[in-house]
């Protein structure tokens, strides 16, 4: 049902220096697997198949990381190996890999409508890799789907509730009515103090937009830093009753963090510290 999903990964991850200086953020491991490849297959096994990554000219490893390298598959072709392959075959087998080179990165706004030429006039889903998601039984993006399908008209944001003290650092949501883990959004502030925050709802980076908001996109007024914030566009789509907040089932890991990402291996390799 949602064929395009866009990846903004065109940040320097300057929090993980000096291995970003040639590393992109979205190519460091959660144990043998980088952070980009979980986030492309949580959209594929969604039903997406057209992958719109949103880079700089800096990062050129991510499309190598996706492109044949025949001299290793052949090395390893008829060992167990191959399998450890398979993941990245499936993907540029069965997807389409769309790649736009944003040259300033203004906020996630703006990361978001340099997909506009290739999205079209079609929903779409945004997925951050920063924001590593699992849950056994259903994908995050795979429960907002289910509620896309009964709201075929409105945005679907993903929230998780945090404590009040770290409202400061996400756009947290405002709703007047609620069933099932879904939330009527009617406001949105972007990172709030918490005496000002109107819930501790806040938002985490899983999207499935409508194509409306490009044009919303090209009229919002960048922030106090120059930058464009979705939040600030989805407001104005909230004011009319076309956002929803869905509280997902599952754990969510923020490895934009050095502890975040630590934290991560640790979950993913099932230790116990």
């Amino acid at each position: 049902m949602i064929k395009h999903c866009l990846f903004p990964v065109a940040g320097f991850g300057t929090r993980f220096l000096p291995v970003t200086k040639t590393v992109p953020k979205e190519l460091l491991p959660i144990l043998d697997k980088p952070l980009i490849q979980y986030a492309i297959d949580e959209a594929y096994e969604s039903g997406t198949t057209e992958m719109v990554i949103v880079i700089n000219e800096h990062k050129s490893a991510i499309k190598k990381y996706f492109e044949p390298f025949p001299y290793l598959e052949s090395l390893v072709s008829s060992s167990s190996k191959i399998d450890k392959l398979n993941c990245i075959k499936n993907i540029t087998n069965n997807c389409n890999l769309n790649y736009i080179n944003q040259t300033e990165m203004l906020g996630l706004g703006h990361a978001i409508l340099q997909g506009k030429d290739v999205i079209g006039n079609n929903p779409f889903a945004v997925v951050l890799p920063d924001d590593l998601c699992h849950n056994e039984d259903q994908s995050v993006m795979n429960q907002m789907q289910e509620i896309f399908k009964e709201n075929k008209d409105k945005c679907i944001v993903a929230v998780e509730e945090v404590v009040i003290k770290d409202v400061d650092k996400y756009g947290v949501i405002s709703f007047k009515s609620s069933s099932n883990n879904a939330f009527q959004v009617d406001d949105m502030i972007e990172k709030p103090s918490p005496s000002e925050a109107p819930s501790n709802l806040a938002i985490i980076g899983r999207y499935i937009l409508t194509p409306d908001i490009f044009g919303i996109l090209e009229q919002t007024e960048p922030d106090h830093n120059g930058e464009i914030q979705i939040t600030n566009a989805l407001r104005e789509l909230a004011k009319n009753g076309k956002v929803i907040a869905y509280k997902f089932k599952g754990k969510r890991i923020d490895c934009g963090s050095v502890e975040g990402y630590i934290n991560a291996n640790i979950f993913f390799s099932g230790l116990k510290l």
